[in-house]
């Protein structure tokens, strides 16, 4: 007799005392068929809960007997409870158990079997059924005989029970008269992991769109060969998420293309909603086809008319084998560990590497709740509940473009609805998609139209209001408290732009890590270089930092463009970091006006076939928005300074030569007022009169994004290239001066030309690592650290900020905090523009701009 035990489930050993079941473990064991920890014993867990195996009772008076029973009852009680818990444990894990214990009687079994079906593990029972005479013999060569009355009411039991055992709901029931005729072998991998060591091409759903999924597997390399199939020249093996026929032109011809590659093994393909249908229906099933699934019975009849019956039932068996076998999902595994998983509708976390009805119908559907009036399923969100590491690949929505969402990514982008058939490359994780040749379902509800009609429909604030969570392929996931997602959902409701037109806020940015070690500085080029030095990136650039104020530019092609990307009609638009608008109606209108004739007139939009520029830039003069700031606490602030201290020198002057100790408090009187003049100087460099549009400079440093791409994947050099050519198209442009940093030599240009810079009233520099976007092992590390000159930090941290004992309390600064906030929200800006720029909801990009106005609202020192 031949039995496989499964990679996990439950396997039941059943039988009398006696039967042999722990001398056959002991031996599988020994001979490494499976492992010491797969087995539990009921008899060593009597040993660790009562210290014994067995009580024997026989001998003793009633009332003692009685006592003595009690007592073994009680222990095995507690040895089965602690028993289940361990089963359980192991089952959820995904882990095999083999139960040595009699399980004789029904009630028994049927706990662990309930067990196995809840936690979706098969379960087996393997009944060894050996001779009474045998069972008393060895009864007697115990060393705690268990006495023939107690095997012959086992026994008796047995006899009773194993003729139902098939029909109590085990997967198997294996009956044994002699383990020593049995050829037991365990399966040692999960059937559905799946290696990725040579790479996997994971398809979205085709549904019969033949002809595009030909030209995607082309486009990723797959050549025919002389056997006529498509293989890859690297070994790559293409994955279908399902859903391979119904609604489109070619069902069959896909069908019978799969059922060529997966049985040659260069191919795979999971279950899905409509394959499991074709297959009921195939059985002979009761099942309606509609949805599409009418088209494929058409052309199932088709082939039947043009080469008869015999080569038809042919082609429908093979079509159920296919089907039939197609699992509900796969584990990619890198290097042996689970680190992805393909499935067509979702899956949960508890599910993964199990099999069972209940997971098969999740991974088919997904998570529903009912039917909508035309009958179709009302669709859960099941990917807010993912909480594992590994990434979900899924189809069966469709989505405009591949969706990446709390560590899953939909990659069903409606081919059949005239939208992308779509591959996702793993482990590279990259995209190649190919265009539909038509809309071939011809629905009225086409989902890619509904999605793109409902686009800019409100975001329910709802799910925001008590904190939320942020998924960003940068970082990863950034969580919003309720304590400061309130006051932003305050600030978008009643003061920022229209929700459609505010589509990303500009991070704060950390000063160096570090304070100065050159004396006399609280800031220094010094410690940003060894920042990054340190991280192993030796190409930085130093960009100059103009003091005035951030400002997004949002600008259209025309006002179709813009109608079709914020919904309003207009040529661009202006805001605040706070998101706010940043000129009065007029003005902004008139900026606007020239910077569109401008970009118009110098072909920008045309020549970068693009509908609108995304800008981040800076915005000067300083007192454009910080006129009330600079009047109530700086100039004011300068004012009283130089009023008092003028006023208490020429007090001292007189007294200079004539009292002791008035000379060196004079000293330090006038060095005082030069503070305050330099405190007065700096905040006045960066203010003058707007009396037209001319005296103001706009400096766009980032190009965030054209209507059909982000630029997070440039150089900081390619960004001040382009801020170069703004500025040649119209003055209002302001060019950027920077600096390239490369070696000892670069790196002492910069120090020095930043020395200079600040001395003359600038503020300071930014230094950033050579692109944009920049990772170290994995992880993000900090995009830009600003440098601030001497002067300017006057303004920040008070005019005698760099008296000694001053300057060494604030060297114990922490930035820590700040450094953090920085990360988070430059991954916040990164993916609320792509997802702008993918024409995703207003929800999904406005979830990250309110997430970075909550960051604004945590608790960090202002000066940083």
């Amino acid at each position: 007799m031949r039995i496989q035990l499964p990679y996990a489930g439950i396997v039941l050993l059943v039988g009398p005392s006696n039967s042999g079941k722990s001398t056959w473990l002991k031996q599988l064991i020994e001979d490494e068929t499976i492992r010491p920890s797969e087995v539990v014993s009921s008899d060593d867990y009597r040993k660790l809960v009562g210290d014994v195996e067995h009580i024997d009772w026989k001998g003793h008076p009633p009332d003692e007997a009685d006592t003595l029973y009690e007592a073994y009852q009680d222990i095995s009680t507690e040895a089965f409870a602690l028993m289940t818990s361990l089963i359980e444990a192991r089952a959820r894990l995904n882990k095999l158990t083999i139960i040595d214990a009699t399980h004789l009687y029904a009630s028994d079994r049927k706990t662990y079997i309930e067990l196995a079906r809840r936690l979706h593990q098969p379960i087996y029972a393997l009944v060894l059924d050996v001779e009474q005479h045998t069972l008393l013999e060895r009864d007697q060569q115990r060393d705690f005989p268990r006495g023939g009355r107690r095997v012959k009411q086992q026994v008796q039991v047995f006899n009773r029970e194993k003729r139902s055992m098939k029909r109590e709901g085990f997967d198997q029931v294996h009956v044994i008269a002699n383990v020593d005729e049995v050829d037991l072998t365990r399966q040692m991998n999960n059937r559905l992991h799946l290696s990725t060591d040579d790479g996997i091409d994971v398809i979205g759903d085709i549904h019969g769109c033949f002809d595009e999924f030909i030209e995607l597997l082309e486009r990723l390399g797959y050549i025919q060969n002389e056997e006529g199939l498509y293989v890859h020249p690297e070994g790559r093996t293409f994955l279908s998420l399902g859903d391979i026929m119904s609604r489109g032109p070619k069902s069959l011809d896909t069908i019978l293309f799969f059922i060529r590659h997966v049985e040659a093994g260069v191919a795979k393909m999971i279950d899905s909603n409509h394959g499991w249908k074709v297959l009921r229906w195939l059985e002979g099933r009761n099942v309606t086809m509609k949805h599409g699934d009418e088209l494929f019975v058409e052309e199932l009849h088709a082939f039947e008319e043009e080469n008869g019956a015999e080569l038809t039932e042919a082609l429908k068996s093979s079509m159920k084998r296919l089907l039939k076998h197609a699992p509900s999902h796969y584990v990619l595994t890198k290097h042996d560990i689970p680190t992805a998983v393909c499935v067509h509708a979702g899956i949960r976390d508890e599910f993964i590497g199990k099999s069972s009805r209940e997971i098969s119908d999740f991974c088919r559907y997904g998570d529903n709740d009912g039917f909508d009036d035309a009958g179709k399923p009302i669709r859960k969100d099941w990917t807010v509940h993912h909480r594992s590491n590994k990434l979900i690949i899924w189809g069966h929505d469709p989505r405009p473009r591949p969706l990446r969402l709390n560590q899953t990514i939909n990659i069903d982008q409606g081919v059949v609805f005239g939208g992308r058939l779509t591959a996702f490359r793993y482990p590279e994780q990259t995209i190649v998609q190919v265009e539909a040749n038509q809309d071939y379902a011809q629905v009225d509800d086409n989902p890619l139209a509904m999605l793109e009609a409902k686009r800019l429909d409100p975001p329910n604030i709802g799910k925001f209001m008590n904190g939320y969570t942020v998924e960003t392929e940068a970082i990863g996931a950034v969580k919003v408290s309720k304590e400061t997602a309130l006051p932003s959902i305050d600030l978008v409701s009643h003061h920022t732009v229209p929700l459609e037109e505010l589509v990303y806020i500009p991070p704060t940015m950390s000063p160096t890590p570090k304070p100065a070690a050159e004396e006399g500085y609280l800031e220094h080029p010094n410690e940003a270089i060894a920042y990054y030095r340190e991280l192993g990136i030796t190409r930085l650039i130093a960009e100059k930092k103009h003091m005035g104020s951030r400002a997004i530019l949002l600008l259209f092609k025309n006002e179709d463009a813009a109608e079709q990307a914020i919904g309003r009609r207009t040529k661009g638009i202006i805001y605040t970091r706070s998101g706010r608008r940043f000129f009065e109606s007029e003005q902004e209108l008139e900026v606007v006006t020239r910077l569109h004739q401008s970009l118009t007139s110098n072909d920008y939009f045309t020549s970068h076939q693009t509908e609108f520029v995304l800008l981040d830039a800076e915005i000067l003069p300083w007192n454009l928005k910080a006129r009330e700031l600079i009047r109530h606490q700086y100039a004011h602030v300068a004012e009283q300074a130089l009023l008092d201290r003028e006023q208490l020198k020429r007090s001292l002057e007189s007294a200079v030569d004539r009292v002791d100790g008035v000379r060196e408090w004079y000293r330090e009187v006038s060095q005082k007022l030069e503070q305050a003049e330099t405190f007065k100087q700096a905040f006045q460099t960066y203010c003058w009169d707007v009396e037209n549009l001319n005296a103001i400079n706009i400096a766009p440093f980032h190009v965030l994004a054209h209507s059909e791409e982000t630029f997070f994947d440039k150089t900081h050099e390619w960004h001040m290239t382009m801020n170069q050519r703004f500025s040649e198209m119209d003055e209002l442009f302001l060019a950027t001066d920077y600096r390239i940093i490369e070696d000892a030599e670069t790196e002492t240009d910069v120090i020095e030309w930043w020395k200079t810079m600040t001395e003359d009233g600038h503020e300071g520099i930014v230094i950033k690592p050579e692109r944009f976007l920049t990772q170290v092992e994995g992880k993000l590390i900090q995009p830009a650290i600003k440098v601030r000159g001497r002067k300017y930090l006057s303004i920040i941290y008070g005019m005698d900020y760099l008296e000694p004992d001053n300057l060494k309390r604030l060297k114990k600064r922490n930035v820590s905090k700040k450094q953090k906030l920085a990360l988070r929200e430059f991954a916040l800006g990164i993916e609320g523009v792509k997802r702008f720029v993918e024409r995703e909801s207003l929800e999904r990009y406005h979830e990250c701009v309110l997430a970075t106005l909550a960051m604004e609202a945590e608790p960090v020192d202002p000066r940083l």
